[in-house]
């Protein structure tokens, strides 16, 4: 299922100056205010908490997935090459699960290494916070890189659905509307650190048993109907 060839050209497109730069960028500003944070206000888990779960994993985990999820097939879509991989001797299903594990990868090391070190910036792991937040950015990054992947796949405007999805529906509706909370990838993954901390420090809106299961049904039914799409487009194009 996994091919190195469209992992290679997947992963340059990622990592190409512009994406970059915008990858660096954001795991830079988290650690740069985990360390201001530390340095104004002394070690303290709650504070930790509270910068971790409303930065980090409310904000940059997903627009690192919006990054990531799109860029893997989006931008291939939008100007036709997609057309040359899909004339190669690859399987449709192979295609989307390659690009699914490199968004997944570069999500995850753009994502929850940083949490890891600016927790333990701000307060040295105490109470598990950097673990727990950790754990919660990658379970999030698989997630969102399979919706973000599949946005990618079935519209042309999927960064700019992608962003409001991150920053209005996770970050605004997520956080405040209880019936939103539900249905959101921050509040199932926070069910995951509220576990690994177990003090009431982190704490969810959902189940971690109902929880874990809607990360699985997201992850599984948005890669599937991707490759559904893609197979669509190539009869498309054949015609």
């Amino acid at each position: 299922m996994y091919n190195p060839t469209v992992a290679r050209l997947t992963y340059r497109a990622l990592l190409g100056r512009r994406r970059a730069l915008i990858l660096f960028l954001l795991p830079a500003l988290l650690v740069l205010i985990a360390a201001a944070v530390r340095a104004f206000n002394g070690a303290d888990d709650q504070v930790a908490a509270d910068v971790l779960g409303g930065f980090a994993l409310a904000t940059m985990v997903p627009l690192i997935g919006v990054i990531a999820g799109t860029g893997a097939i989006g931008p291939e879509i939008d100007d036709g090459s997609i057309v040359y991989l899909l004339s190669k001797p690859v399987k449709r299903s192979s295609i989307i699960f390659t690009k699914l594990i490199v968004a997944i990868a570069v999500t995850m090391v753009f994502s929850a290494v940083p949490t890891l070190i600016a927790g333990f910036v701000l307060n040295g792991n105490g109470q598990q916070v950097a673990v727990a937040y950790t754990v919660a950015a990658l379970v999030a990054s698989i997630a969102y890189s399979a919706l973000f992947l599949l946005l990618g796949t079935v519209s042309r405007h999927a960064v700019v659905i992608g962003l409001v999805y991150a920053l209005v529906w996770e970050t605004l509706f997520g956080s405040l509307i209880s019936g939103a909370k539900t249905l959101s990838v921050q509040q199932w993954s926070l069910a995951l650190a509220e576990k690994v901390t177990g003090d009431g420090l982190i704490a969810s809106e959902v189940g971690l048993t109902t929880a874990t299961v809607l990360l699985v049904a997201v992850t599984v039914v948005a890669t599937w109907f991707a490759g559904y799409k893609l197979r669509t487009l190539t009869l498309a194009g054949e015609e």
